[in-house]
C-alpha cells in the first residue's frame, strides 16, 4: 500500500474585507460614491464576494465599486463585486469555497510588496483551481493570487500562502 501525502500552499482565503464592506452599508454608499443600493437577487449567477458563494433567488443584495487594494498603487483597479445588503456569515474558511473554486478563472500574482508578478499570471479554464493556486503559490515571489473573472475580470477573493 502507498500513502501520498499532499501539501497545500494556500494558507488563507481572503473574501473582501466585512470592515470596509460594514462601513459601506453603514454610510449608504460605497468607497467610490456610488449609492448602496440593495435589490433581490435573481439567482442568475451572482457570486458574492462577502460570504463567497452565488446569491440564491430573492436575497437582498447590491453591486459595488470594491477595489482590493487600499493603498496608492498603480495596481490598484476598481471594478464591480456583488455582496449581500446586510452583513452575512462571511467566509472564515482556509480552504477554496466549493462554488467558486472552478474556472474558468484569470489568476493574477502579487509580490509581498504587492507589486503584481506579471510572469505567473494564469488563465484557466472550468477545471478544479486549488492546483493551480498551489503551484503559483510555492513561486518564491508569488505572495498573494487574485482569483478573478475572465471577461470583466472582477475580483472574486484572494489567497495567500
Amino acid at each position: 500500500m502507498t500513502t501520498t501525502t499532499t501539501t497545500t500552499q494556500i494558507s488563507t482565503v481572503h473574501p473582501i474585507d466585512p470592515a470596509r464592506l460594514d462601513a459601506v452599508r453603514e454610510h449608504g454608499q460605497d468607497e467610490h460614491g456610488n449609492p448602496f443600493t440593495a435589490y433581490d437577487a435573481t439567482g442568475d449567477g451572482e457570486p458574492l464576494r462577502c460570504c463567497l458563494r452565488f446569491a440564491r433567488p430573492g436575497e437582498r443584495i447590491a453591486l459595488i465599486s470594491w477595489a482590493p487594494f487600499t493603498g496608492v498603487s498603480p495596481w490598484r483597479e476598481v471594478g464591480p463585486v456583488y455582496v449581500h445588503a446586510e452583513r452575512c456569515e462571511g467566509y472564515a474558511e482556509r480552504w477554496l469555497p466549493s462554488e467558486l473554486r472552478r474556472g474558468p478563472r484569470v489568476l493574477r500574482t502579487y509580490r509581498a510588496d504587492g507589486s503584481m508578478d506579471y510572469e505567473h499570471n494564469t488563465l484557466v479554464g472550468d477545471e478544479d483551481l486549488e492546483p493551480v493556486l498551489d503551484r503559483l503559490l510555492s513561486e518564491p515571489g508569488v505572495a498573494t493570487v487574485h482569483v478573478r473573472t475572465v471577461l470583466p475580470q472582477c475580483f472574486l477573493y484572494a489567497v495567500t500562502r
